[in-house]
């Protein structure tokens, strides 16, 4: 296993500065923005996939710092009832999808997206309840009109180019927890899988180490963000979990995204660390920084002492104290 970092925090600097600081930071893997949501500040996709030439340079300047891309992150909505943004999102998609084919390149990160309540939608409809009974005809609607055929159409161009699309399961987009990626997975193939970020789930109720061994065992890990979640004990028994006030109102807020170990303690990192081994998962755990309380290089500083410290580096050989 390997520590990376989903390099958007660093959004204000160049490749060069960015690879250079993830290298004297002792990090091994980076994850690059390719569009939508996160944006592209490191990487411009339509100048990669014209020019072998840039390829090639742009995996030199990687190469030569003793690092590999652990993934192309796109995340959006292209689903989106809005055609114009559903477009830019889709074509983000295409983009990063071609681009990690070109460059060996085996995960593309993203969401699921979420499409509206029907044709005539402006605005996508997150359906959290079964009652009052239109909602479950909505999800039906979006299921059956939208999602699946979609994503049945995108599991085919993935596979064509042997890259997977591992869907950070997200609040707000239709696969949000571990019952609604593998309904995907089921209907539109097994290209499809997770970018398992734990700091989403923690604040639904759902134990991560519980969801990442199921996804294990199915076959549907594809790629580990590290990214931790508080909640506060006061706001969330008083309002429960379900906030949307701004996630600058830290003071208020039932729960904030955290930096690795400032959620949960370093023994839960090595639990799960030791976990992922147990499902036979040995590929990056990338390091998103979104901590309100801390700057980008103290959030990725703190994360870091607590990850080489419950990551599993090396492979355990033989058990030579009992027979297997």
């Amino acid at each position: 296993m390997k520590i990376g970092i989903f390099t958007a925090l660093f959004g204000d600097k160049s490749l060069t500065e960015t690879l250079d600081i993830v290298q004297s930071e002792g990090i091994e893997a980076v994850e690059f923005g390719c569009g939508a949501y996160p944006g592209s500040a490191h990487i411009d996709a339509q100048k990669l996939l014209e020019s072998k030439e840039a390829r090639d340079k742009l995996m030199h300047e990687v190469g030569k710092r003793g690092l590999q891309i652990s993934a192309i992150s796109c995340h959006g909505n292209p689903i989106h009832p809005v055609k114009a943004i559903a477009k830019a999102h889709h074509d983000a998609f295409v983009n990063s999808v071609n681009l990690a084919a070109a460059l060996g390149v085996q995960c593309v990160n993203g969401f699921s997206g979420c499409p509206g309540d029907g044709p005539n939608a402006v605005n996508p409809n997150w359906v959290t309840c079964a009652w009052p009974d239109e909602y479950r005809d909505i999800l039906k609607w979006q299921w059956e009109s939208v999602v699946i055929p979609y994503w049945k159409e995108q599991n085919a161009f993935l596979k064509k180019n042997d890259v997977k699309f591992c869907i950070e399961m997200h609040p707000g987009f239709i696969c949000y927890s571990n019952d609604t990626l593998l309904k995907l997975r089921k209907a539109a193939g097994d290209q499809i899988g997770a970018n398992f970020d734990p700091s989403h789930l923690w604040w639904q109720g759902i134990d991560p180490i519980a969801a990442v061994r199921e996804l294990g065992e199915e076959g549907a890990l594809f790629h580990v963000h590290a990214k931790d979640t508080r909640i506060d004990p006061y706001n969330s028994a008083r309002n429960g979990n379900l906030d949307t006030k701004s996630y600058a109102d830290i003071l208020h807020r039932s729960w904030v995204f955290r930096s690795v170990g400032y959620g949960h303690g370093i023994e839960w990192w090595k639990d799960f660390c030791s976990n992922l081994r147990m499902v036979g998962y040995d590929y990056v755990l990338s390091i998103e920084h979104e901590d309100g309380l801390m700057s980008p290089m103290e959030g990725l500083r703190k994360a870091l002492n607590v990850l080489k410290q419950a990551v599993i580096a090396e492979s355990a050989g033989e058990m030579f104290w009992a027979k297997d």
